[in-house]
């Protein structure tokens, strides 16, 4: 296929190689005009993913009319930046003479927007309105490490769409030998769960670096998924997505994996470091922190209970110590189980 990615981090850089290297047509598309000379040059993605040589065939642009001839469009970049890639991605193509075709953008963002409350898909679907453009939507997600994927580990995902074709399509065209993919059609369930997951691993985060233990982490992680399946349910999507790789496959690798932002966040918090301090010192986006408000905003309008996340907003937000949080989560009511 012809792909275009949209962003450089590290989960953009490590797709970008993984598919040129496996043959696809690639241009990966990096917002400042510095960083793209830099990857032409050293070949080497050196601030997000240092030990991964790009491959020769892949190509690198600044400017968004050299993406247009893409047979589809991944969307990389956080969730706080999505709606301005886009929308300057479907504008430049609604001045292009291919202005009835339709556009296949694949959504690889885990996050809501904080403002509006919307999905990704939900965002996309607002800006090809306003660029007058059809397009296909399709979420890839799963339990990811840009470093593992680029340097040739086993890796699955899930690719989701509304329509069944799309999805199986996507998951037949993109498959590697290294990368397996599944379809799905439960949009709502793989956003919502991809989201979801970044605030519970920061909270993961925590128990680590209090030194709590594994009982704690098992049940946090536990408890982390039942609240999760909660609000996706109330949100149309089907608990059976929570129990695969955009649910508890992500939820494992972002609550145990060293490499996990959020976690890594966590500890930090744990150690006393403010968010402040741990966010100025790297260039790297930890999306639970912004994801922390917005899935609580989201549960609220619902009413539905998710007390990790209201408890992730208040030490996040409100300076609230993280001993005194888990205190609280340990003495809420006592209820069954399989209750939701």
């Amino acid at each position: 296929m012809k792909l275009t990615i949209l962003g450089a981090g590290s989960w953009g850089t490590a797709l970008a190689a993984h598919f040129a290297g496996a043959g696809h047509e690639v241009m990966l598309w990096c917002r400042r005009p510095e960083l793209a000379e830099e990857l032409r040059r050293e070949r080497r993605n050196a601030q997000f993913l240092p030990r991964t040589e790009l491959p020769a065939s892949l190509r690198v642009t600044a400017d968004l009319n050299e993406t247009l001839a893409a047979d589809a469009v991944l969307v990389v970049v956080p969730s706080h930046g999505y709606r301005e890639v886009v929308r300057r991605y479907l504008r430049c193509v609604a001045s292009t003479e291919t202005r009835g075709e339709s556009v296949t953008l694949i959504s690889a963002t885990k996050g809501v927007e904080t403002d509006t409350l919307e999905r990704m898909s939900e965002v996309s679907r607002d800006e090809a309105a306003a660029a007058d453009r059809e397009i296909r939507f399709a979420v890839l997600s799963g339990p990811n490490f840009a470093v593992e994927l680029a340097a040739g580990a086993p890796t699955s995902a899930v690719v989701a769409a509304d329509s069944e074709e799309v999805a199986t399509r996507l998951r037949e065209r993109l498959s590697t030998p290294t990368f397996r993919l599944y379809s799905s059609t439960d949009v709502v369930g793989v956003e919502l769960g991809a989201a979801s997951k970044n605030v519970i691993a920061i909270a993961a985060g925590i128990v680590a670096g209090l030194e709590l233990g594994h009982n704690a982490l098992a049940a946090l992680m536990t408890r982390g998924l039942h609240e999760i399946t909660r609000l996706v349910l109330a949100y149309g999507g089907q608990p059976r997505t929570l129990s695969g790789l955009a649910g508890m496959g992500d939820l494992v690798l972002t609550c145990t994996g060293p490499l996990s932002r959020n976690r890594s966040l966590g500890v930090k918090l744990a150690a006393g470091e403010t968010l402040e301090a741990i966010s100025a010192g790297t260039p790297m986006v930890a999306e639970g922190v912004r994801n922390s408000l917005a899935i609580a905003r989201l549960a609220e309008q619902r009413q539905v209970e998710m007390p990790i996340t209201e408890q992730m907003v208040e030490i996040l937000y409100r300076d609230k110590p993280p001993t005194q949080a888990v205190r609280d989560l340990m003495a809420r009511e006592l209820r069954p189980e399989a209750e939701l």
